[in-house]
């Protein structure tokens, strides 16, 4: 009759975490979550990069024609466009409940991305600034103001930085970790030991380095 134990076993990391799954849905839900997280990243970039609003400043009796760009007006889609790239990179690197905050913070950067495209595309502030430089009057203000279709498309590419995040908080846990294809299981790898020459003073020395036993007696190696 075997021995009955009422101490349950010890918890390792596998049973508390699932396996990552190489399975069509999890490699599906990976792909889907790089493929949006990378393309709606570089909307941003893109989208932030071109006019958003357009005006005049008036100098004696002609006009000159005023724009600003989406990085002049705010600068914040663009930078949380880059905090999502690394957190869409980070998401591999991390297990466990590191991963899930990196997936939250690219949930959030493309939350945020999203927002401040939307509220902030007005650009009057920043065409205000350029008409008072324009014409060398401080109370100089734009006139005609108008806006153009970037700022949504920014915000469009932000719901994609976005919906990557949601991937990765349902799907991340089954997702493999960067190098975690060549990881077999969890036990040590079988150490390769050199043979030794008995007769040859330096592989003992070798040996005895290394803190093995050049006689091959078992119980040595296990003292050290």
């Amino acid at each position: 009759m075997g021995y009955v134990s009422a101490v349950p076993p010890p918890r390792t990391e596998a049973d508390a975490e699932p396996e990552a799954t190489d399975g069509p849905g999890g490699r599906r839900s990976v792909a889907v979550a790089l493929l949006l997280g990378a393309l709606g990243a570089t909307v941003v970039l893109l989208a932030s990069g071109r006019t958003w609003a357009r005006g005049t400043a008036a100098i004696g009796s002609d006009s000159l024609q005023l724009t600003a760009d989406g990085r002049a007006v705010t600068g914040l889609p663009a930078a949380l466009a880059i905090v999502g790239l690394a957190a869409l990179v980070a998401v591999f690197a991390v297990r466990g409940r590191s991963r899930l905050l990196v997936s939250g913070l690219l949930a959030l950067s493309g939350l945020g991305a999203a927002l401040s495209a939307v509220l902030g595309s007005d650009g009057r502030r920043v065409l205000d600034a350029q008409a008072a430089r324009t014409t060398a009057d401080s109370a100089a203000h734009v006139a005609g103001l108008t806006h153009t279709t970037w700022p949504y498309v920014t915000a469009a590419g932000a719901v994609l930085i976005l919906a990557a995040g949601l991937l990765a908080l349902r799907f991340g846990r089954t997702w493999p970790a960067m190098g975690g294809r060549y990881e077999r299981d969890g036990s040590p790898r079988a150490r390769t030991v050199a043979a030794v020459d008995p007769d040859r003073p330096e592989d003992l020395w070798k040996a005895l380095d290394r803190g093995e036993d050049p006689t091959g007696d078992p119980g040595a190696d296990r003292a050290h």
